[in-house]
């Protein structure tokens, strides 16, 4: 139900009560659900819940970096403000700035989330692409990811250390893999929250050409950028398909083109514009436990839509298999479409 919205700061938008389930791309939720139901899931949250120190991050963030706030990095703390404001945290994160060429930034922290910026990412970014990136990681906050990723990160040192015990090894890299794929498309998710911040697309974009390299963006064409992304999403060559396959695999995050593709499309579309006139979901309306069927049947759609848009010809094979694996589960959900939700006694 549409009503009356209310403008920032910065002359945009806000959204009052929204829910993270009105940005979130359909393939983040139905991803998690499926993460939800990987065997051993719950027993790995709740071992690693028990170890995970948050006090001891926040602390080290405290010691070794800069807060931001009125006398330190002051445009940004203005920036962290309308961030939160425009989607209505209910608490604002603190942000902290750590020395790192690196053009890099994260929400960290399970009860307590806060944010990280890199000064290479800091010392690089525009006022307006800043915000995309603070409005990025107040939508980790917003959804719930940082738990996950959290959970991630840990298991990732934990593997580490675990290496000589093979079969421990395993399960734990089976966690990961599906913690991975799982958080690429959760930074799909976040890419809109960042745009439902600035509301510039341009900017958005701007900033996702940075983190792919362009130093300067007057040096880059934006055209040419983007057909990158349709040459990667387009290759001919089944043998390109396994490599990009392989290549995404162990990234934390999608391929830049990929994301800029994904989030141009997103900003000029019905849905986009159906925010911004404030229709949008509301937290008081979400339910406590959403109904993962309905997860995994949006990201079966999204799926199929993706699939049937590409050009890469071993995603039209999926495409044919996914068809009849989509039917089958279709019947088994309309068989046992009453019973018991995969994620029963877990943790999280």
């Amino acid at each position: 139900m549409t009503e009356d919205i209310e403008i920032s700061r910065h002359n945009a938008v806000r959204f009052p009560g929204i829910s993270p389930r009105a940005y979130e791309h359909p393939v983040d939720r139905g991803a998690l659900a499926t993460l939800r139901a990987v065997p051993g899931f719950a027993q790995v949250v709740k071992a690693v819940s028990g170890f995970y120190n948050e006090r001891g991050e926040r602390l080290m963030a405290l010691a070794s970096s800069i807060r931001v706030g009125p006398k330190q990095y002051p445009e940004l703390e203005k920036l962290r403000h309308e961030c939160a404001e425009t989607l209505d945290l209910p608490a604002v994160p603190n942000v902290f700035v750590y020395q790192d060429p690196r053009v890099q930034a994260s929400a960290v922290g399970m009860d307590e989330p806060f944010i990280r910026l890199s000064t290479g990412l800091v010392e690089l970014m525009s006022p307006d692409a800043l915000r995309f990136v603070l409005g990025h990681e107040m939508g980790h906050v917003l959804s719930g990811h940082t738990v996950y990723r959290t959970i991630m990160v840990r298991l990732i040192s934990l593997q580490l250390s675990m290496s000589w015990t093979p079969v421990s090894a395993l399960g734990i890299r089976a966690i990961i893999a599906a913690l991975r794929e799982w958080y690429r498309k959760a930074e799909l998710s976040c890419d809109r929250a960042g745009l439902l911040c600035g509301q510039d697309p341009t900017a958005a974009l701007r900033a996702q050409i940075q983190v792919a390299g362009g130093i300067d963006p007057a040096r880059i064409d934006i055209p040419s950028f983007l057909q990158q992304a349709t040459e990667y999403e387009s290759v001919d060559d089944i043998r390109d398909s396994f490599l990009k396959l392989r290549y995404v695999e162990t990234e934390s995050h999608p391929f830049a083109v990929v994301r800029v593709a994904q989030l141009q499309k997103w900003a000029a579309s019905a849905e986009y514009r159906a925010i911004l006139a404030g229709d949008y979901p509301r937290r008081d309306d979400d339910s406590p436990t959403a109904d993962w069927k309905d997860d995994l049947k949006s990201a079966a759609k999204s799926y199929k839509d993706s699939w049937s848009a590409s050009a890469d010809p071993l995603t039209k094979v999926f495409s044919d298999v996914g068809e009849t694996v989509s039917g089958a589960a279709g019947k088994v959900w309309n068989k046992f479409g009453n019973g018991s939700s995969p994620e029963s006694g877990s943790a999280s």
